[in-house]
């Protein structure tokens, strides 16, 4: 009996075996990866739209620096692409909808898709901020300016405007969320530095390295020049060259008004946290790989009217992740939300920070 007993709890424990190993590999079945890029063909200021049809000087680098790194580091695609696995079999492991088709196909049809925040069992994830203000001056940035950043960027992350959003965006307020991403300063270094302009290529992080980027948010305040306002550096990048750079009038109280009231900020965090602008860098069908996004053809600028259709589709022109003045941007939505909060998760891109 004893013999009968063991040789039906083996053959009991093979299939459950069986059973597991059919529901892993049907998991990675459902792992969408077809519409998956890194490279963005299209020049972003050559498919920007703009009020009047003029385009505006407002510019976030963080593409066309991706692209570089690209083509000088042949194995970052490879990592972007298990980083963005990783990101989409974490959500599709709770059931969420996933990958970069709109309802209707990909990149095509509306958008009023009932996603969710995702329950990750990580609490409030806690983002220490390393500051750099590398100017000829560096006192030119106060300690009050720095607070102010940051209390835009816990907010920007936490309390969805949904006051300003027009009457007739009604999906769009059920899709604003709190992505529970808090900030907190580690620490302020200040560097006078003569240099009139850093460019996008990384020199300013390579004169001013990073502080322990596996575990913090590195943020360099400085003059970029081109009219660039920041660049950041997506999940998968070399860690010596990991955070954000930001043009020093970006900030709360700066000169570069409409975009001084540090929107540029949360913008670029976006990106670090793994998010594409909200029109995909590309026309109707490429995508940013939210499904609770609006597909759309290129950047909106200053305030522009609701509604905004194109791709037949209504912009969201409100979200962060758009070119919109810093005043007229107040959401990141839920899907977004779960893509950023993946990064944290147990073999995510950014682990270490939430302790994993």
């Amino acid at each position: 009996m004893k013999k009968l007993f063991l040789s039906m709890a083996a053959v009991a424990l093979a299939f459950t075996a069986c059973d597991n190993d059919k529901n892993e590999i049907t998991q990675q079945q459902e792992v969408d990866m077809t519409d998956f890029y890194v490279f963005t063909d299209f020049n972003e200021n050559e498919i920007a739209k703009s009020v009047n049809s003029k385009k505006s000087t407002k510019s976030c680098y963080t593409m066309n620096v991706l692209n570089k790194q690209l083509m000088d580091n042949p194995g970052l695609e490879k990592k972007m692409y298990d980083v963005e696995y990783h990101t989409r079999q974490f959500i599709n492991a709770k059931g969420k909808p996933t990958g970069g088709g709109k309802p209707g196909g990909n990149g095509g049809g509306e958008t009023d898709v009932d996603v969710l925040p995702i329950e990750d069992g990580l609490g409030t994830v806690n983002i220490p901020v390393y500051f750099h203000i590398v100017l000829p001056n560096a006192n030119d940035v106060s300690n009050s300016q720095i607070q102010s950043q940051l209390n835009v960027l816990i907010s920007d992350f936490n309390n969805p405007n949904t006051n300003q959003l027009p009457s007739g965006a009604t999906n769009f307020v059920n899709d604003a969320t709190n992505s529970n991403i808090n900030f907190t300063l580690a620490g302020t270094a200040r560097y006078n530095d003569n240099t009139a302009s850093w460019g996008t290529n990384n020199a300013v992080k390579a004169a001013y390295p990073p502080i322990t980027p596996q575990t913090h948010l590195n943020i360099w305040i400085c003059n970029i020049g081109g009219g660039i306002l920041g660049y950041a550096q997506f999940p998968g990048g070399n860690l010596s060259t990991d955070g954000v750079v930001l043009l020093h009038s970006s900030l709360p109280g700066g000169s570069a008004a409409p975009y001084n009231l540090g929107r540029t900020a949360t913008h670029e965090v976006g990106h670090y946290l793994n998010l594409r602008h909200i029109w995909g860098d590309g026309r109707c069908k490429q995508d940013d790989f939210v499904v609770d996004t609006p597909s759309s053809d290129g950047a909106n600028y200053g305030c522009p009217s609701f509604p905004t259709v194109n791709c037949s589709t209504t912009d969201m022109t409100m979200n962060y992740m758009d070119y919109t003045d810093d005043a007229c941007m107040y959401m990141f939505t839920d899907g977004q939300r779960n893509r950023m909060r993946a990064l944290f998760t147990s073999g995510g891109a950014r682990a270490t920070m939430a302790g994993n």
